[in-house]
């Protein structure tokens, strides 16, 4: 099962981007102490942006990301409006009472500043509940499951608005992404595997060989999809071995017999890493000796549905990945052979896998991984990492061991939220 950061700090960050998405699209709203406010003798319009860390009488103390304290006065003309995560506006947002606010709520506070700015002086505070974001998160995870798809990007027309996509799995389909005027497009930042990090980019930034996930509807043969949100990102995939590990420096080098050449990789706190028990591993092995073979894939411990896997079948459009929002329980991730219902099977041996960390592997281990790619550094930082593959790697020597564990989508949070990595 996927490793995820504490709850907490994931909700701060979950109600800080959505309160930030609301200063970006609201009108009229300036940045902090950027021009005086009209009659107020020289004052600057200030705002601040954070979590509530403690209430007072006529007064809430805020906390923004960074760690900074601001006082926001409260007065009978203060408006406080609750909004929802999500919302572009403010046409739907309800009046709150002072009483009606906790600490942990997001809010965004704008008013007069105070002339070392560490107060402010209300006109209004916008607020967003973490209720509301877990909620938000929860059915933004049952969407992408429900209407969402995944694949590898095999055309992009940006003159018609249609990106081509080979989906997880393996199947022998191509489906039809249609972008509209109003569809979401983003882009993971290189360097990057956390989807807040994820920002907008038009169409023309997508090209062939990018990991993509989409949302929306489908139509009923599941060629096409309506896409309201496209996340894209250009990802590497590395096999072979470890040659060094740098503990100081979160960093590993591995001798890549795809690229044929040594790569230096990152781990991050959000990159996924499991190790396959020997056993597991030696299943999968047998499973794919059968299917490269052209056996039934009946051998002892393989899985009885490796049939369907080598003819791509065994899933529904659009179910051969994690997609982002997501925890890594549907049936997805790593794939564990050459299509279909493989991916299932490999996730559900991953999840009663344990996680791990750069300490517990080894100078030579065999390792899988997928990586963000496309920074400045030559260094990438993985993503996705398999460990206990050295049977795997074996039981296909002629064959790339990433394309029998695609597909590797790409995944956000882990569940907890679109807007925070998650």
């Amino acid at each position: 099962m996927r490793h995820l950061p504490g709850r907490a700090p994931r909700l701060a960050t979950g109600l800080l981007a959505a309160l930030i998405a609301l200063i970006l699209t609201g009108p009229g709203y300036v940045r902090a102490q950027d021009k005086p406010a009209s009659g107020s003798g020289g004052a600057q319009v200030a705002k601040a942006v954070g979590t509530i860390k403690s209430i007072q009488a006529d007064s809430i103390t805020v906390v923004d990301k960074s760690g900074g304290e601001v006082t926001a006065k409260l007065t009978n003309s203060t408006k406080i409006l609750h909004v929802l995560p999500g919302e572009k506006d403010l046409k739907n947002a309800t009046t709150l009472q002072p009483q009606d606010l906790q600490p942990g709520d997001g809010v965004r506070v704008r008013g007069r500043a105070s002339a070392d700015g560490n107060t402010i002086d209300a006109l209004e505070v916008i607020v967003v509940k973490p209720a509301d974001l877990v909620a938000k998160q929860q059915h933004d995870r049952e969407d992408w499951q429900k209407r969402g798809v995944d694949g590898i990007v095999t055309n992009v027309d940006a003159a018609t608005d249609v990106i081509t996509i080979t989906p997880g799995g393996g199947a022998n389909r191509s489906i039809a992404i249609r972008v509209a005027k109003d569809t979401i497009l983003r882009r993971y930042a290189p360097d990057s595997v956390k989807f807040e990090d994820a920002k907008p980019a038009p169409i023309d930034q997508i090209k062939a060989g990018d990991q993509l996930n989409a949302r929306g509807n489908r139509s009923p043969d599941g060629s096409e999809v309506n896409a309201e949100e496209v996340v894209s990102g250009t990802f590497r995939y590395i096999e072979g071995t470890i040659k060094a590990i740098d503990s100081a420096n979160n960093t590993m080098t591995v001798q890549d017999v795809i690229a044929k050449s040594a790569v230096v990789v990152k781990v991050s706190p959000d990159s996924q890493m499991w190790k396959l028990p020997a056993e597991t591993a030696q299943r999968i092995a047998i499973l794919l000796k059968g299917a490269g073979s052209g056996g039934d894939g009946n051998q002892p411990g393989a899985i009885g549905q490796s049939q369907g896997m080598r003819n791509g079948q065994g899933s529904a459009p659009g179910t051969g990945g994690t997609r982002p929002g997501t925890e890594s329980q549907t049936g997805h991730g790593p794939g564990g052979g050459p299509g279909g219902n493989g991916s299932s099977y490999l996730q559900r041996m991953l999840s009663r896998s344990p996680s791990i960390k750069l300490a517990d592997l080894q100078k030579g281990d065999a390792v899988v991984i997928l990586a963000a790619a496309g920074g400045k550094s030559d260094a990438v930082t993985a993503s996705k990492l398999l460990a206990g593959v050295e049977a795997i790697l074996t039981a296909a020597p002629n064959r790339s061991a990433t394309s029998l564990l695609s597909p590797w989508s790409l995944s956000a949070s882990g569940g907890e939220g679109e807007a925070a990595q998650q």
